[in-house]
């Protein structure tokens, strides 16, 4: 198991592919919402990607459209997408604000959201306008739960 995972990871990081995990990482300090979105909270600062288990779904990301600074997000509506060589998925912000900053490093290299989806591949820094919106977003425990449940209705 520990050699899979050594080779699955070394495959991230050379942005190649690699045969399917039958697991996501998940981070124990994010939110989550059930469209497979993150948020890291620094005050009412929030940086907000896409999951380890939303890019594994969706296999190799070729291409991140992202939105311009100063545009308005609403919880649970779409900013941008990720296409990969799959299918094209919508990305939905878990909280709303305004944007403040976007990952410009995925113009160049869509594949950090697959290599690594939690650090270097971010795609959006938002000031959030509602605070108290992050109560309906999934602690880590429910959403590793939601996400074993979504894998056995496949």
């Amino acid at each position: 198991m520990a050699s899979k995972l050594w080779a699955s990871r070394a495959a991230s990081y050379l942005k190649i592919s690699a045969f399917h995990r039958g697991f996501s990482s998940v981070l124990k300090d994010l939110k989550y919402a059930d469209s497979h979105e993150w948020v890291k909270l620094n005050g009412t600062s929030a940086t907000i990607g896409i999951t380890d288990h939303a890019q594994d779904h969706l296999g190799d990301v070729v291409f991140v459209e992202l939105p311009e600074v100063g545009t308005s997000v609403t919880q649970g509506n779409s900013f941008g997408a990720v296409e990969s060589v799959k299918a094209t998925s919508d990305v939905n912000s878990p909280v709303s604000g305004k944007v403040v900053e976007v990952n410009e490093e995925l113009n160049s290299s869509p594949g950090l959201v697959n290599a690594s989806p939690y650090d270097s591949g971010w795609i959006i820094k938002v000031e959030m306008s509602n605070g108290s919106e992050v109560n309906s977003l999934m602690d880590s425990e429910h959403y590793s739960k939601f996400c074993e449940e979504e894998n056995s209705k496949h």
